[in-house]
């Protein structure tokens, strides 16, 4: 018989999560004191409920066994997200800037699991403090709350494999040190570097400080939320092309780019994840480049213009495919241009790059190259399989057999992803959205997106979306940021069956 569940322990450790959550909150009020904001009162107030809510988990916990087990990890990675969120509505609610708590929860949880929906029209009413802190949820939640918690917390010491084990993305993880403790250590500090680094750029190209760090923060969370109501499209060129290219790093494997940095290149440059992402957003680039360039030549008759009017659609054509290429396929969600205003044949496929995401171990959504590289190099050993029945076909990842229990795990994780996709558009269709709006939405969601089709593409909100399937999109970005079984092991019997 299995040990009862660990209640105590996950009390404590949501208590000493919540200090954390209250420790970046008060960053956030700190800049509303700052620029002398009239909010500078309520996220203080906010700060203050969730300090009181860490310290009651703390004592509530004190004297926890130390143990970890299955039951325990998945509940406390699970509930971190929620828990999470419902204090971090409360500036945005206190405050007044949003005025429901459904709108308040749904903006949060798009925050910190880097979905980027948003329910707010106009987002350049809101103050510096709330934009700053809408900036911070989703990077705090884009490399992982556990994470963070891993690299700063001793008490993550015992169990903490298992907890970062549930919470990173991709079909398996690597440990760059003995201790874990080190690994996530060093996994936030390429975070941090990255996002000083784009930071400094972005306010050479002639971006306020201030936009400068909450578009950097969102960037390399792959997040998309943006401090204006446009996103990127006023910006200049040069602001695109440097979000553009740091979109792509934080796509990749951040375990892959610390093995860079300690002069192992051919770890990131070799491995086939990567290369098969790359491929696909060169592909993809080119696609979209060659197809923006014809359909505005032929609206616009550029084609039969100057050589300067030529080039210029060529430079903007190529800038914003590879742009839009970038943010679809890694769930970032950023927008130089409204996609749902070209010709149908490319924002539809705009709309199938949402389900790729980026490279596991990255802050990006979606399926996960790794994943949908076994699934297709399962396929194909299904074919040759067919063709030589007694043939042993072994499916290989750089070189090295897989085990069965990861193709397995590959198989399903693929058939939950389209059955949850399936659900969720039954739901939103009977609460009253359109088909295609309903698929957009759904596959936006899972895949931690941001952005859809129709009504809720780059131009539009989620203001006007039913409440209860607002509430349902939230559950669904949380599955899809935990990357399904983390959140569905939860209803099943056999993990709480004694």
């Amino acid at each position: 018989m299995t040990r009862a569940f660990n209640k105590r322990l996950v009390l404590s450790t949501m208590g000493a999560l919540l200090l954390i959550e209250a420790l970046f909150m008060a960053l956030a009020t700190g800049v509303g004191f700052y620029y002398d904001e009239a909010d500078q009162s309520a996220f203080l107030v906010s700060t203050i409920i969730t300090l009181l809510g860490g310290v009651t988990g703390l004592v509530s916990g004190r004297h926890a066994p130390r143990q970890v087990g299955e039951r325990e990890g998945y509940v406390i990675v699970a509930l971190v997200w929620v828990v999470f969120s419902i204090f971090g509505l409360l500036p945005f609610y206190l405050s007044g800037q949003i005025l429901t708590i459904t709108d308040a929860w749904f903006e949060t949880m798009a925050g910190f699991t880097t979905t980027g929906s948003t329910v707010i029209p106009d987002v350049e009413s809101l103050t510096r403090t709330a934009l700053f802190w809408r900036a911070l949820t989703q990077w705090l939640g884009g490399l992982g709350i556990i994470v963070l918690c891993v690299a700063l917390l001793p008490m993550f010491g015992l169990g903490g494999m298992q907890l970062y084990a549930a919470e990173v993305t991709g079909v398996n993880y690597e440990k760059l040190s003995p201790r874990i403790a080190d690994t996530a250590k060093l996994l936030w500090g390429v975070y941090i570097f990255l996002t000083l680094a784009e930071t400094l750029i972005l306010w050479f190209c002639d971006m306020t400080g201030f936009d400068a760090l909450c578009h950097s923060m969102t960037t390399i969370a792959t997040g998309g939320f943006s401090t204006k109501n446009t996103s990127l499209m006023l910006y200049r060129p040069a602001v695109q092309y440097v979000v553009g290219i740091f979109t792509f790093l934080s796509a990749l494997n951040f375990a892959l780019i610390i093995h860079f940095l300690r002069g192992k290149p051919n770890r990131l440059l070799q491995d086939e994840e990567t290369r098969w992402y790359t491929r696909a957003v060169v592909v993809m680039g080119l696609v979209m480049t060659i197809g923006l360039a014809v359909f505005h030549g032929v609206r616009n008759e550029i084609w039969t213009g100057s050589a300067k009017e030529v080039l210029s659609l060529l430079e903007e054509s190529f800038r914003i495919g590879f742009f839009t290429t970038v943010n679809a396929i890694t769930s970032t969600g950023f927008a130089a241009a409204d996609y749902m205003q070209w010709t149908p044949l490319l924002w539809v496929m705009v709309f199938f790059m949402f389900f790729t995401g980026g490279s596991s171990g990255s802050t990006a959504g979606g399926i996960k190259w790794v994943r949908i590289l076994i699934f297709v190099k399962s396929g194909f050993a299904e074919f040759q399989r067919r063709i030589h029945p007694n043939a042993i076909i072994p499916i290989k990842l750089n070189g090295r057999p897989l085990h069965h229990d990861i193709i397995n795990n590959v198989m399903a994780f693929m058939v939950f992803y389209v059955l949850v996709i399936l659900v969720t558009v039954l739901v939103f269709c009977a609460c009253g959205v359109n088909f295609d709006e309903s698929i957009g939405a759904a596959v936006s969601a899972i895949g931690n997106v941001g952005i859809g089709i129709g009504q809720y593409g780059p131009s539009g909100t989620y203001a006007g979306f039913p409440a209860f399937a607002k509430w349902w999109m939230t559950l669904v970005m949380l599955i899809g940021r935990l990357e399904i079984f983390t959140v569905l092991l939860l209803f099943t019997k056999a993990l709480w069956k004694k």
